[in-house]
């Protein structure tokens, strides 16, 4: 299982995604499950991943290798015309990947599933953001749907719900982004660190700030306190005949 989260504001796009892989609680092993591609004042674009890892691996290596020809080695990800494009290729490299891997034929319930959370700009239009289910299709983020999630995604989505604000500063969305994911590994063993977070600011069309986060960080320590006891402090407060 893995945690990830990409939040479209309006100064730009925020990314962040968890490292844990395992078969196991025995067989344990940290996996980046971020990757990004840019051409300076062209385009930036950033690619999460949850599911089966060799199959989301295998998508990541097909997009990032495909050219017209070796001489020419351009990845066919960084040669659309348009974000939509961009993600009807990942979601179509996603869709091969499963169907040639199954040997029942492609399903979404496969054990070789995956899927995908895609954000960035080209140069011309505006950043988007797109969630990419294991079929192939996909979604776009808007004013309604501001930000996507994989994986393991209950304990997290609540905070982001009460406190996004497309207004918000690129700082304070790691700050939120940082509370959904401690909520999101306090209570599954599935999640886990080092965490990895991604900016993007609009008409950069050049990858931001990038930060890898564990659990000796001093910064992420100072979030995960002070939210556990902010929460502590709140429950203080309450009537007697509510706390018991």
């Amino acid at each position: 299982m893995t945690y990830c989260v990409g939040l479209l504001v309006d100064r730009g796009l925020v990314f962040m995604s968890d490292t844990r892989t395992n078969a196991g609680v025995d067989n344990i092993s940290v996996v980046s499950k971020m990757k990004t591609w840019e051409v300076p004042d062209d385009r930036f674009l950033c690619l999460l991943s949850a599911g089966n890892l060799a199959t989301t691996q295998a998508a990541i290596a097909l997009l990032d290798e495909r050219s017209v020809a070796p001489s020419e080695r351009q990845p066919a990800i960084l040669t659309q015309p348009t974000m939509f494009q961009t993600a009807k290729l990942v979601g179509e490299t996603l869709r091969e990947v499963i169907s040639g891997a199954a040997t029942g034929g492609q399903m979404a319930d496969s054990v070789f599933s995956g899927s995908f959370i895609l954000g960035g700009q080209i140069k011309g239009s505006p950043p988007r953001l797109f969630l990419i289910y294991p079929e192939g299709n996909f979604i776009e983020a808007g004013a309604d749907t501001p930000f996507f999630q994989t994986g393991e995604h209950k304990y997290g989505r609540p905070i982001i719900i009460r406190t996004y604000d497309p207004a918000m500063s690129l700082e304070d969305c790691a700050k939120l982004l940082l509370v959904s994911f401690d909520s999101t590994i306090r209570s599954n063993l599935s999640v886990g660190p080092p965490i990895d977070m991604q900016f993007y600011e609009t008409e950069s069309l050049v990858a931001g700030y990038r930060q890898r986060f564990d659990q000796r960080d001093p910064y992420y320590s100072e979030i995960s306190e002070g939210w556990s006891d902010a929460l502590k402090s709140a429950f203080d407060q309450l009537p007697a005949f509510v706390r018991s």
